[in-house]
């Protein structure tokens, strides 16, 4: 069947899909940016050339100046041609430099890279099924480490853990405390050393983060503080923790609804569970207004959900959304949960779940 072509629409269409392609480009080169530290070099130096640029980075000038070329016609950069200099304003630099903490966006430029080197297993796994496992990901660890750690030094202790009623003041008097799917266990040490009359336990299946929560805690002196490589889904604890949390890691499980039940045997009868991920609808239609809708997706089909159809799993995926999440909590035997945002924050929705 013939269609009319709508000419305005489809050069709109292609004006855009130029400026996906410059941008995607530029994300590949921000991530290097932020690796070899550029971005942290000249937001402390006055304009520069390339030259001196590159001997502030300890790098060569010639890859240095290629780049810059980049970040000029990317419009993240600016030159002063009459004296070949290249500057870093202020207002950029402070969504580029890790002295921005979690508001460094250059930082998740590298999980662009990272998902390229397994499209060839993920295209497969279109045509095959299946998926491709979390040891094709050999910088994940340490990529989501360095984000979420600059997430919890900012928000964990004053902002995070309050939204949990009277939480805080437990914390302090003495409590037992599992973080689940821990990651390179930092929000464990984090907790243990702000409230060292609690105890904490950090699950995870990867040694790899494991081993970084223990030398963690070793450097810190927590003695309150224990990791323990383990499958979540055969968590064998019982009414044992007053207080779980998930950080963006249920969502990843091969079997979610058997972890989510596991964690609610885990708590106490009065035990508080903190479920943090991803805000996004069940419904897809219902994102298309988010601002991070594509880049989400393109995560939750190239790690999140492969990861976990690699396991023979779910596949639940990152933009599980909420409706889908309150159903699991339910399903689980949590009959009260209440869901709270933070102001600023568009990644997470804060699940505060109890049994009864």
């Amino acid at each position: 069947m013939n269609q009319t072509v709508d000419q305005t629409k489809k050069e709109k269409f292609a004006e855009r899909m130029v400026g996906v392609l410059n941008d995607s480009s530029l994300a590949l080169m921000m991530s290097i940016g932020h690796q070899t530290g550029l971005y942290d070099v000249m937001a402390k130096l006055p304009p520069s050339t390339s030259v001196q640029i590159a001997k502030a980075a300890r790098l060569k000038e010639r890859y240095v100046r290629e780049w810059l070329g980049v970040m000029l016609t990317g419009r993240v950069v600016e030159y002063d041609s009459a004296r070949a200099t290249y500057h870093l304003p202020a207002e950029n630099a402070a969504s580029l430099t890790r002295a921005a903490g979690p508001e460094n966006l250059a930082l998740y430029m590298q999980y662009i890279p990272l998902l390229g080197n397994v499209e060839e297993g993920i295209i497969k796994s279109f045509r095959k099924g299946g998926g491709v496992p979390y040891s094709a990901y050999p910088k994940f660890q340490k990529i989501q480490s360095e984000d979420s750690s600059s997430i919890y030094d900012a928000t964990l202790i004053p902002t995070t853990l309050p939204l949990v009623p009277g939480i805080v003041e437990r914390l302090k008097t003495g409590i037992e405390v599992a973080d689940i799917g821990c990651g390179s266990g930092h929000a464990v040490n984090l907790m243990a050393k702000t409230f060292p009359k609690s105890r904490f336990t950090g699950y995870d299946f990867s040694r790899e983060g494991i081993a970084a929560g223990k030398t963690e805690a070793k450097k810190l002196k927590l003695s309150k503080a224990r990791f323990v490589v383990q499958d979540v889904s055969k968590l064998a604890d019982r009414s044992r923790f007053d207080f779980i949390t998930t950080f963006d890691a249920v969502h990843d499980q091969a079997k979610p609804k058997t972890v989510l039940k596991a964690i609610a045997r885990a708590l106490k009868p009065d035990g508080i569970y903190l479920m943090v991920d991803i805000a996004a609808s069940s419904n897809v239609h219902e994102n298309l207004d988010h601002p991070l809708g594509s880049t989400l997706y393109t995560v939750s089909c190239m790690h999140c959900m492969t990861v976990s159809l690699a396991l023979n799993g779910e596949g639940l995926g990152a933009m599980w959304g909420k409706q889908k999440a309150l159903q699991y909590l339910a399903d689980a035997g949590f009959t009260n949960v209440e869901v709270k945002q933070v102001p600023g924050d568009i990644f997470n929705y804060y699940y505060i779940a109890r049994k009864s």
